[in-house]
């Protein structure tokens, strides 16, 4: 049985929302295309550094009244696994959104929503590395097709406009940064067999903690945060639901079907994004918008169904 088999078989206690994978990475995705709107409108308002830590720290005090008691039981298992867990915070929470931000600073909106679509390519590359773990054809033909409706959105249906895009120095931080989060991804199934309070009250305070020396590097550098509405409310909404809430269902929908399955899930965050723009923007649907969207929704359900070939085995034992 492998890592993710074993941490998917492992109780769950949160109740029915709690086992539903696809749910829960449906949350996640919405909320992390949120992110990437408010941290585009952050940008030069709010810098990266501190944009990030201010997010991770306050996010560590929202849950670390939840989370404090289960700490306490699993610090022994933490301890045991100290490195790896030093490892998730710094990839997955620290350098990931830092470097997500930076590069909102030096990019466009399109170009990140196009690369962030090569994430499952990282998740892969990643699980085979550590996992030993090879895509199925079946995940491997579910992410070309949903990369392909993420393309026809974002591109409004004309393929040959992928020609025309710039990628500038902003676009090579963000490709890093996904590099690191599918590190992260695939690392989390190597975690210690703790509650997932406990891993996110961990990772979500290391991770800030972490972020404290390049945090004094930036004070001295550049112009500090202004005490406004507008960067309250955008800490409040980084704070609440990319983080405390996204990770909860990332990290819970990665342990109870694994990171190959999970990865194309990143491509319902552009997809998300879109649906935003109609939304808070007014932009009206198109038919581009219902073909790709009908791409993504089927890519996804290819991509993340169980192998029979692994159901079978898991039967036959």
């Amino acid at each position: 049985m492998s890592a993710s088999d074993q941490t998917s078989s492992a109780a769950s206690p949160g109740g029915w929302l709690a086992n539903q994978p696809y749910l829960l990475l449906c949350i996640t995705a919405l909320c992390w295309a949120g992110n990437a709107i408010v941290g585009r409108l952050a940008a030069g308002h709010i810098p990266p550094v501190t944009l990030s830590f201010l997010r991770w720290s306050f996010a560590f005090l929202i849950i670390l009244p939840f989370a404090w008691k289960h700490l306490m039981r699993d610090w022994g298992a933490i301890r045991a696994r100290l490195g790896t867990m030093i490892v998730l915070s710094v990839t997955g929470i620290g350098a990931f959104n830092t470097l997500q931000y930076w590069a909102l600073e030096h990019t466009q909106a399109l170009n990140t929503l196009l690369l962030q679509s090569a994430g499952p390519l990282f998740v892969a590359v990643w699980s085979l590395i550590l996992l030993g773990v090879r895509l199925t054809l079946a995940q491997a033909g579910g992410i070309a097709l949903s990369l392909t409706g993420v393309l026809v959105i974002l591109l409004h249906g004309d393929l040959t406009a992928l020609a025309d895009i710039e990628f500038n120095k902003g676009d090579i931080i963000f490709t890093v940064a996904l590099a690191i989060f599918g590190l992260y991804s695939v690392l989390s199934l190597k975690r210690p067999d703790i509650n997932g309070l406990s891993f996110v009250g961990f990772t979500f305070g290391c991770g800030a903690a972490c972020l404290i020396p390049l945090l004094i590097w930036e004070l001295f550098s550049r112009p500090v945060m202004q005490l406004d509405t507008k960067n309250l409310l955008t800490l409040f909404y980084v704070a609440v639901f990319p983080s405390t809430l996204a990770y909860l269902c990332f990290n819970r929908g990665v342990q109870l079907i694994g990171a190959n399955r999970a990865a194309p899930f990143f491509h319902v965050v552009p997809v998300f994004g879109s649906a935003m723009a109609m939304v808070f923007l007014g932009e009206r649907p198109q038919l581009f918008h219902i073909i790709g969207f009908a791409l993504v929704l089927t890519g996804v359900f290819v991509a993340s169904r169980k192998p029979r070939m692994q159901a079978g085995s898991r039967a036959a034992r």
